[in-house]
């Protein structure tokens, strides 16, 4: 049967795209790469490391810092733990829609391919833009500062480790996360999957430490568990985007699945296993957080699992900032991995310089696109205030996603005959969809100065779009075409050679 030809359907032949770049090809020729191996992404990432970038991805800072916001619009513990469980839940279905999408459409770059696939080269453009402009940049930038300054902590104990020293460590570890991720995918794996481990364990250990103090008779907090519960639909919206923020990155696996063996059978495997784990520790985590400290401690606290350490641990209490760290620095590895890969196929497909899909010829890693994004984090690294960014990111992101899974659904209508290794049940995407509304209808209503500055972000990429896709100009075009020749003669890079049926 037929299968979605995203690559194809993407584009209308933009400027970005242009000839491969002859003395590459004859570096290629003397290196002995024979034709049928290539230079292309290869499939490196099995099972476990398909389920460690994913747990890796998500478990990062979020759930040592974010019970807070639930808690804040939520109004009381039980409620809060109802909506942790429910944005697990919502993730999971979220997670199966995309495992459909991922192997309808078995190319990397997630929501990109598959909202150009549904909609057409325009939408996946603005989804594109956004993420170039802030969602990825200024996730991965909020991770290195968080890893940075939880490192740093120790050697600033009663006061801010100052802004300087966090940022140039931040800048530090962007850049050696960027040099792994160029040099060897497997090293990235390794990193992960240890990274993944440890921030595991850490949850381990609040988790023991709560059920000792919950079992030692300290039952009090539970009494009244639903005492203070706000019902307006815009506290609700907020709570859960709260919430969907430490589970974001549950779709990240979608955007390598051209380096994921065997991804019909690996990619549903790796989402059914790693959601549910990821729920259940962080249920259990806030059950932990919420037998030992009150909801007015949990609130005063700028990082609850800190809070919780020093009342816990003792003079180990050093450990959870460690962990924190840890629990970062692995998020930042996976994020850098995956989202590189977002924008290397957005060029490959003549939606950006078609340097940035060059591949090298040594290595076979997107050397280019992951030096691209290391830039671009670099700057948002430097902002005075990029924690700014955060409001407009959880709109965006909702937004993007309510359009990939009406594209699942766009495409069962229009085209019922490609070939579906996985189909999900119809009633899965249509309560995701209804859910993906609500948030973003409900934000319209709550935070309507972030929803005017995020979709006004997304209708910029229009006349970027017209100028430089639709209706090229001139000189940028051969700007791209100078910068694909230096990127290949310095990197020792070529264009990708993988074949898409």
């Amino acid at each position: 049967m037929a299968r979605v030809q995203a690559s194809d359907e993407l584009v209308p032949r933009p400027i970005f795209e242009m000839p491969a770049n002859a003395e590459v090809r004859d570096k290629q020729n003397s290196d002995n790469c024979s034709q049928d191996s290539g230079v292309k992404l290869k499939k490196r990432i099995n099972l476990i490391d398909g389920v460690a970038i994913i747990v890796g991805v998500i478990v990062g800072a979020g759930i040592f810092v974010s019970p807070k916001g639930v808690l804040k619009y939520s109004g009381s513990i039980g409620q809060s733990i109802v909506v942790w469980i429910l944005c697990g839940v919502l993730s999971m279905l979220g997670a199966l829609c995309y495992a459909e999408l991922g192997t309808m459409i078995p190319k990397s770059g997630g929501d990109y391919a598959y909202i150009g696939a549904a909609f057409g080269p325009l939408a996946a453009f603005l989804y594109l833009w956004v993420a170039l402009l802030i969602l990825v940049p200024t996730g991965n930038a909020i991770t290195a500062l968080t890893f940075a300054q939880y490192l740093l902590q120790p050697f600033w104990p009663s006061c801010d480790a100052p802004i300087e020293a966090v940022q140039l460590l931040a800048a530090m570890i962007t850049c050696l996360l960027t040099v792994i991720n160029c040099y060897n995918v497997k090293w990235v794996t390794r990193v992960t999957d240890i990274f993944t481990g440890t921030k595991v364990f850490a949850l381990l250990v609040i988790v023991a430490a709560g059920a000792w103090y919950l079992f030692s008779g300290h039952a009090d907090h539970w009494d009244s568990p639903m005492d203070g519960t706000l019902t307006a639909p815009g506290f609700i919206a907020l709570a859960f985007y709260n919430g969907l923020f430490s589970y974001s990155g549950w779709n990240y696996l979608n955007f390598v699945t051209e380096e994921l063996r065997d991804p019909y059978k690996n990619l549903p495997k790796a989402i059914c296993i790693s959601m549910p784990v990821v729920t259940i520790i962080y249920v259990v985590t806030n059950v932990a957080y919420f037998s030992v400290l009150t909801a007015d401690e949990i609130l005063a606290s700028d990082a609850v699992a800190v809070t919780f350490g020093d009342k816990m641990l003792g003079f180990m209490s050093w450990l959870i900032p460690f962990f924190v760290a840890c629990s970062t620095f692995g998020s930042l590895n996976g994020a850098i991995f995956a989202s590189s890969r977002l924008f290397f196929v957005g060029a490959r497909n003549g939606h950006l310089p078609a340097a940035i899909s060059l591949i090298n010829i040594s290595c076979l890693t997107p050397i280019p696109s992951l030096i691209f994004l290391c830039i671009l984090t670099l700057i948002l690294l430097f902002i005075k205030d990029v924690y700014s960014l955060i409001n407009y990111v959880s709109y965006v992101e909702a937004l993007f996603t309510l359009l990939s899974v009406s594209g699942l659904l766009w495409l069962r209508y229009k085209q019922p005959k490609i070939e579906r290794p996985i189909r999900v049940n119809l009633a899965l995407p249509i309560i995701f969809l209804i859910t993906c509304i609500f948030l973003v209808v409900s934000s319209v209503f709550q935070s309507p100065i972030a929803v005017g500055i995020g979709t006004g972000i997304i209708l910029s990429g229009i006349p970027v779009y017209l100028m430089t896709i639709y209706r090229p100009v001139g000189w940028l075009t051969k700007l791209s075409i100078y910068l694909n020749q230096c990127c290949s003669k310095f990197f020792l890079c070529m264009p990708n050679q993988e074949k898409f049926d």
